[in-house]
């Protein structure tokens, strides 16, 4: 990938460049599927974070999860859930605002005092759309869009899974701008487009 592509992987609707990564060791949970599907989420949490040379932890001294993924089968269920309005501010609005837009998924992340992520929230309501797509597919797709805040437009056009063999993969430029930035070099957080250039520096070792 180019800086410019790279540069557009970040840069927000409204015109703003912003990239974080997370800042602590990624604790997840996830609700509202059964055992095989959550060993198929952690799976793709644990290769992406691995991929990233990032850590994992079974708690968060702070949160004791903080990347939640919540399954449901419609919007309404989720005000019922104990203790989330909590976690999530204004839930009832956003309930609103995903269920005018027919949406079938959505992502809130949280940061600490450097502006690195400290929590993400992951919503999944299981529309046809959803049930069509195998869990393994489901689970890396998310795990990605989870690992840096990439910008609300980054996979408009261009989904950052591909199909090999049969198989679901991640694609590799994708892969490669999440290691390099994971590079420890790098900031936590980057609001200048510049940072995409040094990722562009990076992505020849990224290869390696």
């Amino acid at each position: 990938m180019d800086t410019a592509q790279i540069e557009a992987l970040f840069t927000r609707a409204d015109g703003t460049y912003l990239c974080a990564r997370w800042g602590r060791a990624i604790a997840p949970v996830v609700f509202g599927v059964d055992e095989a599907t959550l060993s198929v989420f952690k799976g793709a949490i644990e290769a992406v974070v691995t991929l990233a040379g990032h850590q994992m932890a079974e708690t968060d001294p702070e949160l004791g999860a903080n990347l939640m993924v919540f399954f449901c089968e419609d919007w309404d269920e989720l005000p019922q859930v104990p203790h989330l309005d909590q976690l999530v501010p204004d839930l009832k609005p956003l309930v609103g605002r995903l269920k005018a837009a027919d949406a079938n998924q959505y992502r809130i992340f949280r940061f600490d005092e450097a502006g690195a992520i400290k929590a993400a929230f992951v919503f999944l309501r299981y529309d046809d759309h959803l049930a069509a797509v195998s869990a393994d597919t489901l689970a890396l797709s998310q795990a990605v869009q989870t690992i840096v805040l990439w910008s609300d437009q980054a996979f408009a056009d261009v989904a950052p899974l591909a199909m090999v063999n049969g198989a679901t993969v991640l694609r590799p430029e994708i892969a490669d701008v999440v290691r390099a930035a994971y590079d420890p070099v790098m900031p936590v957080v980057a609001t200048d487009a510049s940072h995409a250039l040094r990722l562009a520096a990076r992505l020849g070792g990224a290869l390696q």
